[in-house]
């Protein structure tokens, strides 16, 4: 059985990588990340900046096992609370009164990233109206101009898992998914981990190009110095 993982493993992960000094690896294993994704978002290179969640105030960490991390880099982590998983029931979903201000936001995400999903699919997802949809979607919101995407699972409008599962069932639908062979949407991921590994060895290759440059910049001046001294 797998080791669980935080109920938001992205932002818990930024929290962790902004707030401690545990290590990338350690971070990672705790939130079920691969290291990559943990050291772009520390370098600022991730693709969605999360908002920080901390694992302390949610109960699946105390601040006494994050101290035994930062003071041993081999130590592992333990959840001290299992996040509770709550099965869906038929009807609306239920979003907390501090929440609901956000879910314009939320839907304003999808509706950039995902237009073909349809009102019920996101009514479904989000907990919201036809008309609340239709009124972002035509921008004859009220707060339309206040209103800024933002991911809903960030927001703690819905899990990454249900936002997973409505994404393939809209890839599946319009045909993206042909079989189960077709392995393009498995690949994302890896795929943005390649992409975030090449710009961190071109980063690091640039840097050291630079740091080269300057030392032969620095020497040739130093030379050209001493040369003109000696004509003197």
């Amino acid at each position: 059985m797998s080791n669980p993982t935080p109920l938001m493993p992205h932002a818990t992960a930024s929290w962790l990588v902004d707030n401690t000094s545990l290590t990338f690896e350690q971070i990672s294993e705790f939130c079920g990340l691969h290291i990559l994704e943990v050291q772009a978002m520390a370098d600022d290179l991730a693709a969605s900046k999360y908002t920080g969640r901390d694992p302390v105030r949610a109960g699946e960490l105390t601040m006494a096992e994050i101290e035994k991390g930062q003071g041993d880099a081999e130590y592992r982590l333990t959840m001290h609370k299992t996040p509770v998983t709550v099965s869906r029931t038929k009807g609306p979903r239920y979003t907390p009164v501090s929440k609901r201000q956000d879910k314009p936001d939320g839907i304003a995400w999808i509706l950039r990233h995902y237009p073909e999903m349809s009102d019920a699919q996101i009514g479904k997802l989000i907990g919201t109206t036809r008309n609340t949809i239709t009124a972002i979607r035509e921008r004859s919101h009220w707060n339309i101009s206040n209103i800024q995407a933002k991911d809903p699972v960030t927001l703690g409008l819905c899990s990454q898992r249900e936002l997973d599962a409505a994404v393939a069932r809209l890839a599946r639908k319009s045909g993206v998914v042909e079989d189960e062979d077709d392995n393009r949407l498995g690949s994302d991921r890896e795929a943005l981990i390649e992409e975030l590994r090449a710009e961190r060895e071109a980063s690091t290759k640039a840097a050291n190009e630079a740091a080269q440059q300057a030392e032969a910049d620095a020497w040739l001046q130093a030379r050209r110095a001493a040369e003109a001294e000696g004509q003197h």
